[in-house]
């Protein structure tokens, strides 16, 4: 059951609380992902208890995450990202389960660099109140005409460094949705390791290098768009060879 091998993965590590992480919120960021199979996942945390604090929400050194992400109707976020726009953007909801907070957020990335910007909500949808829609419109001047696309949950688990400003995140069990159906990833887990900048010193670049795993920018939520939309509706051929990578690690 995975809630109980989270728990066995998680125990070992020393815990630091919401209040304590927020001295490495690294909202303004550089991003380095990985994409694993679980069993490198399951192998490789324990190595990593030395080096990292866990974040603990309820009790929980795991958290469950949903998250409902907003585009144009022309899908504007997801073709800047096939593009490999130097500057676009994200949009979502994102809902904390383990202490049920929701956030509205945007994320711009531009040159590199991840900014995230985020407002309490309580709403799940497009009926953005006016504090919402003045804040989105302050990211982007389309966000009267956003549609909600798909939607995501998994579970997450937050390592903090014990002395650099660093955090990691490890993603499994992800699943997508749309109106009609659930479809998951059966088997892979997304790394993002979060610094102010880039530091190859890292113990966990160190472990991924050591292991010859090398970074694969990797969104979810392109992942899952292409999911739900073939590519003779949306134009996908520069996430092909990323296709190829994430199936060959989870079969």
């Amino acid at each position: 059951m995975l809630q109980e091998r989270l728990k066995l993965l998680t125990d070992p590590f020393d815990a630091v609380n919401l209040a304590e992480m927020d001295a490495v919120a690294l909202m303004n960021r550089i991003d380095t992902k990985y994409a694993i199979h679980e069993n490198v996942f399951t192998e490789m945390l324990p190595e990593l208890t030395e080096h990292y604090r866990i974040l603990e929400v309820s009790g929980l050194k795991y958290s469950k995450y949903e998250s409902l992400y907003f585009d144009s109707p022309n899908f504007e976020f997801f073709s800047d990202h096939h593009k490999k726009k130097n500057d676009r953007l994200k949009i979502r909801i994102r809902k904390y389960v383990n202490n049920n907070l929701s956030f509205l957020e945007v994320k711009r990335k531009k040159k590199g660099r991840t900014e995230k910007t985020r407002l309490k909500t309580e709403q799940w949808g497009t009926n953005f109140s006016q504090e919402e829609l003045s804040f989105l419109e302050n990211a982007y001047e389309g966000a009267k005409g956003l549609n909600s696309t798909i939607s995501n949950s998994f579970s997450r688990i937050t390592l903090v460094h014990k002395t650099k400003a660093e955090r990691l995140t490890f993603d499994l069990n992800i699943e997508f949705q749309d109106a009609a159906e659930t479809k998951s990833l059966t088997n892979l887990v997304i790394c993002e390791l979060k610094q102010g900048n880039i530091d190859r010193s890292s113990a966990f670049f160190m472990k991924m290098k050591k292991r010859m795993i090398r970074p694969l920018r990797v969104s979810k939520y392109c992942v899952g768009i292409m999911k739900f939309h073939p590519a003779s509706k949306l134009k996908q051929n520069r996430f092909k060879k990323k296709n190829l990578s994430i199936n060959k690690i989870i079969c």
